[in-house]
């Protein structure tokens, strides 16, 4: 009888048609616009990370950082480095939204498509297009489903509107597929792909444990609550807020400092193990 040994090195690969493997990432970030009067709060926005295609196909439309996977790397280590590549911008953690494998969705061939989405911090983020994208810009979000059951995800940036129109198809095992009926500029099937990001998201943003992969190591509550707040695109009561996430989070002797502005006390995640 053959054995493992034999039966690998008399194994053909080139049986199998093999496809090319690509990770993209939708990096959002909570941003704010800055306001003369340091008495009001600033307005939240949901900003989300884009790059301008500098090569075939969809050259000079905006797309998701992303890339193919080389030898000897995860798909995760992929994604990494193939958004620091193109935007200078490094997330510090990933979380998967699915694997994209719709036969045509990439001109080029067979090629099949991890997502990610993460969360940048606010903190002084410089993007600059690099690599195979000839431009890095955060575009605000937003995601509303229509009196027709149908989703408008509209990115705008400066002058720049790309809007989106898309179907639901399914939602199975709490991750949410669409189909694009208008791609709004975006290239490739990366419309599906950040609308599938953006239900993630707000998915995640239900659980007080998972924000906390998107903060520092020490923030304060406000902090906390814009990050919720914008993701869900809701507004809660200050003093609700406190009371439900008093259970995951816990005072340090530490304060957030600032022109204008009383100083504000910096939490950390409660360590309940």
């Amino acid at each position: 009888m053959e054995s493992e040994k034999e039966f690998l090195a008399n194994y053909d690969m080139s049986k199998y048609d093999r496809p090319s493997v690509t990770a993209d990432v939708a990096a959002f970030m909570v941003g704010s616009e800055d306001k003369a009067d340091y008495r009001r709060n600033p307005e939240n926005k949901l900003l989300l990370l884009l790059i301008r295609r500098g090569g075939h196909p969809f050259k000079d439309m905006w797309a998701l950082p992303g890339g193919f996977l080389q030898r000897g790397e995860t798909v995760e280590e992929c994604a990494l480095r193939e958004t620091k590549e193109e935007t200078c911008v490094a997330p510090a953690s990933i979380m998967p939204v699915g694997v994209f494998s719709q036969p045509g969705r990439d001109p080029r061939g067979w090629i099949i498509s991890n997502a990610f989405v993460s969360v940048i911090s606010e903190a002084s983020v410089k993007q600059a297009g690099r690599d195979d994208a000839s431009d890095a810009q955060w575009f605000s979000v937003s995601f509303v489903r229509n009196d027709d059951g149908n989703y408008v995800l509209t990115l705008e940036y400066d002058d720049i509107t790309l809007r989106a129109v898309l179907a639901l198809e399914k939602t199975r095992f709490g991750r949410t597929e669409f189909r694009v009926i208008d791609s709004g500029g975006l290239a490739f099937d990366h419309a599906a792909i950040i609308s599938a990001a953006l239900m993630a998201l707000r998915n995640a943003a239900r659980s007080y444990d998972t924000i906390f992969d998107f903060l520092p190591e020490k923030f304060t509550l406000t902090e906390f609550q814009k990050v919720q707040e914008t993701i869900m695109n809701v507004t809660i009561l200050p003093a609700n807020f406190r009371r439900m996430i008093s259970g995951y989070v816990e005072e340090t002797d530490e304060y957030l400092r600032g022109d204008g502005h009383r100083p504000a006390r910096l939490y950390k995640r409660k360590n309940n193990t």
